[in-house]
């Protein structure tokens, strides 16, 4: 297997399966500068002075009070972040774009209508219309004068965006494409201005459309009554003869799917950044409720039990936020490189969402999930209490529940990682086939049980190497033996892809770590070594778990026993206390009263 670092060359989407990173190349949330440290510290106020206060109103979808919250958010500059100047946005990069997000994602309904209205509700026509359109629509989406929305699912048609039924038909006299059909869970439908929505010309060529409220032929339905958010305004949309100028149309026609998926790449990684900045406000919630909560005559803080709740908590959101920005910062040197090459600013950044379309996917599945997991702890730190409406942590836990189905369920984009390496694989743009060959020549030698390396972080970047070699037996193995079967085995390509979100969080975490301890010294980074050691730990056991399942599943005897020692081979660590370490964890937490944001 080549582990060779890349110096000069950035690695290419997926490419971390195959080649080892290096840690000056990687991006970390401490080397934000200071203007993205004011633009995080201007949203964390924002929240705390114009939404959180209204929460309660919101969550009464209180008229015209969602539209109004936009709009000061539009005036200071939170709806452009990354729209270009000429558009009346700020210009910035991605980085600062996804910081936004973060920053913003700790208001709950609110943090779900201002992602809606910045990504999905404008990005289409800044990505994908004409300048006629961009002139048009994007410098009243930017200041927040008109609210966006998206219409793409259907009552039939949920993972399958593409098994839409709404049909459009140009009029006799070519001046109006005609739609008739209807969109569900519509997010900001129920007072956008402006839709892009789906529907297939001709009942065939799916193609997209810039719908403006007032529309002949348009009109939402009631709002729905949700477990969560309930804040956010969801709508069904009816179309029924509705005309719509055939200068609305976006696009080519009969390629909306690739403006609903190319959008949908952003979406996953931003989805990923509001997941992240809701989890840190609910572990501060939760730590500042442990250390005022009171049994058997001392704060429950003080607790082992508690404290290891804590620290979990801390270190998913430690290596989420390690995995997103270091995505973040790849995107955001691919979307520079093919500008350089002449692309225009939408090209280059879909160009280099598309490329790194596998690690948007994983960071979805991750970032949501470890959302689930804080607000879940959240409730049971406040015990009773926190089964209560009065605790703004159960508004935490009902609301989080959404992440893990949209922007693509959990499932679909863990299938997706795994379809994405290995399409990718086919068409020569990874090599997959030499790695894999190295692992199962590997497999027949005899054990290497190291060479002695006492090099700072010699024994974990070697862990991260075997993770990888895992990967490459398992999937290699099993695309081998069941070839064109494997989509309808689910369950193992979901192995896999558990197996490879482990891995890239694991290494996001080390090579965070690294890069710290190189510009602080080790022993300033105990608390951030503790939080990379134990999720290394911890992801050795869940690797092994995850690829036996696989393995177990399509192998029987002499191979099926080689793999089960060459995985016990690649995901065998030292022996760790990770209790002690996540009391360390815990105690910084805790001394600090917060998680910082």
């Amino acid at each position: 297997m080549s582990t060779a670092t890349e110096n000069k060359k950035a690695l290419k989407g997926g490419e971390w399966l195959i080649k080892e990173s290096a840690p000056f190349d990687a991006f970390t949330p401490e080397e934000f500068n200071e203007e993205q440290q004011m633009v995080k510290d201007m949203c964390a106020s924002f929240l705390d002075a114009e939404v959180l206060p209204v929460i309660d109103r919101i969550d009464k979808l209180e008229s015209g009070l969602m539209p109004s919250l936009l709009a000061k958010a539009g005036e200071q500059g939170l709806l452009g972040t990354s729209i270009p100047e000429q558009y009346g946005g700020l210009g910035k990069d991605f980085i600062t774009s996804t910081l936004v997000n973060e920053g913003l994602g700790g208001g709950f309904s609110f943090s779900v209508a201002i992602a809606a209205h910045t990504g999905i509700g404008t990005l289409p026509i800044l990505y994908f219309g004409t300048d006629a359109q961009k002139e048009k629509y994007i410098p009243k989406l930017a200041s927040g004068e008109w609210k966006g929305s998206y219409g793409l699912t259907e009552p039939n048609s949920g993972s399958d965006a593409l098994g839409a039924k709404t049909t459009a038909k140009l009029s006799d006299d070519g001046k109006y494409y005609i739609l008739n059909g209807q969109k569900c869970w519509i997010t900001n439908g129920g007072f956008a201005d402006v839709y892009t929505v789906f529907a297939k010309i001709d009942g065939d060529k799916f193609s997209a459309f810039i719908i403006e409220r007032g529309f002949e032929g348009f009109t939402q339905g009631p709002e729905e009554h949700k477990m969560g958010i309930k804040g956010s305004s969801t709508v069904q949309l009816y179309f029924q003869d509705c005309k719509v100028p055939a200068e609305n149309l976006l696009g080519e026609i009969g390629k909306g799917h690739i403006i609903a998926f190319n959008i949908l790449n952003i979406g996953r990684l931003k989805l990923c950044a509001a997941a992240l900045g809701g989890a840190k406000r609910a572990t501060t919630t939760s730590i500042q409720y442990a250390t005022t909560r009171e049994q058997f005559k001392t704060a429950i803080a003080n607790f082992g039990a508690i404290k290891n709740k804590i620290a979990e908590m801390a270190i998913k959101m430690w290596v989420a936020e390690s995995a997103l920005y270091r995505t973040a910062k790849s995107i955001d040197e691919k979307e520079i490189e093919l500008q350089a090459a002449g692309k225009p600013f939408n090209e280059a950044l879909l160009g280099a969402a598309e490329e790194y379309a596998i690690e948007c996917a994983m960071l979805k599945v991750f970032g949501s999930e470890v959302l689930d997991f804080v607000v879940d702890e959240g409730v049971q730190i406040h015990g009773g209490n926190g089964f209560s409406d009065e605790y703004i942590i159960s508004k935490a836990y009902r609301d989080s529940r959404i992440n893990r189905i949209y922007e693509g369920t959990n499932e679909i984009n863990r299938l997706l990682t795994v379809d994405m390496v290995l399409k990718r694989a086919m068409k020569g743009r990874l090599d997959l086939m030499g790695p894999a060959m190295a692992v199962s020549k590997e497999l027949m030698s005899i054990p290497d049980f190291g060479s002695g390396d006492d090099t700072p972080f010699a024994k974990e970047k070697k862990a991260i190497v075997d993770f990888k070699k895992a990967i490459l037996m398992v999937a290699g193995a099993a695309v081998q033996k069941l070839m064109m079967k494997i989509e309808s085995e689910q369950e193992i390509l979901m192995n896999i892809a558990d197996m490879a979100i482990a891995t890239f969080h694991a290494e996001s975490a080390l090579l965070r770590a690294m890069k710290l301890v190189d510009q602080r010294g080790e022993n300033a980074c105990r608390f951030e070594l503790d939080i990379m050691n134990t999720y290394l730990y911890d992801s050795a056991d869940g690797i092994n778990k995850s690829g036996k399942d696989a393995i177990n599943a399509f192998a029987e005897g002499d191979e099926q026993r080689m793999m089960l020692l060459g995985l016990k081979r690649f995901t065998k660590v030292d022996a760790f206390n990770s209790k002690d370490a996540k009391r360390r964890i815990a105690a910084k937490l805790i001394g600090e009263n917060k998680y910082p944001l």
